[in-house]
C-alpha cells in the first residue's frame, strides 16, 4: 500500500493560544514533515497561487470569504495522479470549523473512491471542528478515518500523539 500526505499549511502571523506571533514553517507543515520522518510517504504541498495575507486577522477574514462564497482558490500545482495512492493523510489547519476551501480545491480534481482518508487538523482549540462529517460528504466512495486533532503551538511536542495516531491506524 503505498501513502501520500497532502497538506496545506500557513506560516507568517499566527495565533498562539492568546497571542499573534510571527512563524517561518506552518504549524501543518511540521506535523507532515515529521509524520514523513515517520514513515514511508509520499508528500505533497497544497499551495494557492495567491497566499492568503501574512496578517492574521485579514488571513482568516479572506479564509472565511472563501468559505461563505464557495470560493476555490487556484493552486500553485496538482500533483498528476493520485492513482498510485491507497491512502492519503490530509492535514491542514482549522479554518472557521473546517479545512480551508484550497483543500476543496485538491479534493475536487481527483476521484478518491476506494481510497481511505486519514485527516489531520491543527488548531488552538476548535478541534476537528465540523471537517470529518464535511470530507465524508464531499468524497462519499472514500473511507475517512477518525482524525488527529493538534493543538498548533504545540506541534513541536507532538511526537508521541502522532506515533500512537499512526499506530491506531496501522500507518506505523
Amino acid at each position: 500500500m503505498s501513502t501520500l500526505i497532502a497538506y496545506f499549511s500557513r506560516a507568517d502571523e499566527n495565533y498562539f493560544g492568546g497571542e499573534m506571533r510571527y512563524i517561518e514553517k506552518g504549524n501543518t507543515e511540521i506535523v507532515a514533515e515529521k509524520i514523513a520522518g515517520m514513515i514511508d510517504t509520499d508528500v505533497f504541498k497544497i499551495e494557492m497561487e495567491t497566499p492568503y495575507a501574512k496578517e492574521y486577522m485579514t488571513c482568516i477574514n479572506e479564509a472565511k470569504e472563501h468559505k461563505n462564497k464557495g470560493i476555490r482558490p487556484a493552486l500553485k500545482a496538482l500533483p498528476e495522479s493520485i492513482d498510485a495512492y491507497d491512502r492519503i493523510i490530509l492535514a491542514y489547519p482549522n479554518y472557521w470549523g473546517t479545512y480551508p476551501m484550497a483543500i476543496v480545491t485538491f479534493l475536487e480534481h481527483f476521484d478518491f473512491s476506494g481510497k481511505t482518508i486519514y485527516p489531520l487538523c491543527t488548531n488552538e482549540g476548535s478541534g476537528m471542528g465540523n471537517s470529518e462529517s464535511d470530507l465524508k460528504k464531499t468524497l462519499p466512495s472514500a473511507q475517512v478515518k477518525k482524525g488527529l486533532s493538534l493543538t498548533g503551538s504545540t506541534v513541536n511536542r507532538a511526537d508521541n500523539k502522532i506515533q500512537s495516531w499512526l499506530k491506531g491506524n496501522g500507518l506505523l
